[in-house]
């Protein structure tokens, strides 16, 4: 684990948010900034000038004309798919079957989840992803090889073992008894270790019985302070399969409402096929809708409606759902989501997609001031973004005369390469310094501090 300087300063182009964007509001541009991490935190924020003589012993980083903001967080992945992105031609029930239960039975081996870890560590710190809430698979040696992983590297991370008791492969099954069992034991072991966080997961409600769902209601109840995570409404057999299941429920929602799954800290996956009555109920518990654009396109679920949600008064998030997704990258997962929503008639505006992507992910997650802003106080986890990153981009960058048209062109034509260096805890994991000299290429800067909203 690289370990961070007891006090550095960066130097760059800053952007973060203290509000969902409205108009002018909502965000801080800092065209010359600088960032002041002290121990893993930032200790101040500001012009260039201010913050560095609060500290003329830091050493300094210059970053220009990059643009520095918090590391993306990405609220539903899954960390045993790694080696099932992409797979080919089917939607979300065959899929499962056919590629998704197979790749996990291999989660039962510890040597393979450690080795899998690593390298899907490495693929969130390429994209930029500095904290994520991911599924493991039923086995304990999942969860424990994804947390040693994060407890290693210092990050924020989020994780659960699944809870399946029928409809998967036998060695992929747990019971009630055992399924909440091994979650305690879990919880036990890394909840509140380093920068790590337990996420109570029962996979959807296809995959567990009554009597697990009631049983892992009891560990809910008995942990309030914990995430729940699970699935609903992706695909319309999906739901017709969980409600032949749940004979007694309203709808889908309700199989969740009756087992206490609803509420605050629970983030309900793809949410996409909602009558209004589910819309509501989800807005009254406080639960959160995870769009997933990418998987939903992918596996050709259908559209997420998002106006109607926010009309609704639901709390929205936005995520990758790796592997089903078939990339890592939030910037690849708006531009997704841009296109879906386009289709609708409706927007993802650049800033409202790096506010979800950033600070609107972290008050999902409860993190608001934790991590998610360039905020005093903050865990210093940013990524730097590079609009010049490939010969097609810097040719569009040529023409770029706002911040909102440079984050749009980050948006719909980024990708790993568009991020130029990430820092985690305040130590830089990767990237170095800009390839130009920073005033030369800062001069080349073309009215950024316009908040075109295009």
């Amino acid at each position: 684990m690289t370990q961070a300087p007891r006090e550095s300063l960066i130097r760059a182009r800053l952007l973060s948010f203290h509000a969902e964007p409205q108009g002018d509001d909502g965000y801080d541009y800092i065209e010359d900034g600088g960032l002041l991490i002290r121990a893993g935190r930032i200790a101040a924020v500001g012009d260039y000038a201010a913050v560095a003589a609060q500290a003329p012993q830091a050493k300094v980083s210059d970053r220009r004309p990059w643009l520095v903001m918090p590391g993306f967080i990405d609220p539903h992945i899954h960390f045993p798919q790694a080696q099932a992105i992409g797979s080919h031609g089917a939607q979300l029930m065959d899929w499962l079957n056919q590629y998704i239960f197979v790749e996990e039975q291999k989660f039962a081996d510890a040597a393979h989840a450690a080795r899998i870890a690593s390298a899907f560590f490495d693929a969130l710190i390429d994209h930029g992803t500095t904290t994520a809430c991911a599924f493991c698979s039923v086995h304990p040696a999942s969860v424990d090889a994804y947390f040693a992983e994060a407890l290693r590297r210092d990050m924020r991370m989020i994780g659960g073992k699944v809870l399946m008791d029928r409809n998967a492969p036998e060695p992929l099954r747990d019971s009630p008894e055992r399924g909440v069992a091994e979650s305690e034991a879990l919880i036990a072991r890394w909840h509140g270790r380093g920068r790590l966080q337990y996420a109570i997961a029962p996979r959807f409600a296809i995959t567990s019985t009554p009597e697990q769902m009631a049983a892992t209601a009891a560990l809910i109840a008995a942990r309030p302070d914990l995430l729940v995570q699970t699935h609903l409404a992706e695909n319309r057999a999906e739901i017709a399969q969980a409600l032949s299941l749940y004979p007694q429920a309203r709808d889908y929602t309700d199989i969740y409402a009756r087992y206490g799954m609803l509420g605050p800290r629970s983030l309900m996956g793809h949410c996409i096929h909602l009558s209004d009555r589910e819309a509501g109920a989800l807005a009254e518990s406080g639960a959160v809708a995870v769009f997933c654009p990418t998987s939903n396109l992918f596996l050709g679920s259908g559209l997420f409606d998002m106006a109607r949600l926010k009309g609704a008064g639901v709390r929205l998030a936005v995520a990758t759902d790796v592997g089903a997704g078939d990339s890592y990258s939030l910037l690849r997962t708006l531009n997704e989501g841009y296109k879906a929503l386009h289709l609708q008639g409706q927007s993802l505006a650049p800033l409202m997609g790096f506010y979800m992507a950033t600070l609107g992910n972290a008050r999902a997650l409860g993190l608001e001031g934790v991590i998610g802003s360039l905020s005093v106080g903050a865990e210093a986890d940013l990524a730097a973004l590079d609009m010049r990153a490939t010969p097609a981009m810097a040719l569009r960058a040529e023409t770029v005369a706002t911040l909102a048209q440079e984050l749009f062109l980050l948006q719909t034509m980024g990708d790993d390469r568009a991020v130029a260096a990430v820092w985690v805890a305040g130590a830089q994991v990767k990237g170095a310094a800009p390839p130009a000299a920073p005033e030369a290429a800062h001069a080349r800067r073309r009215g950024s501090s316009s908040p075109d909203r295009g």
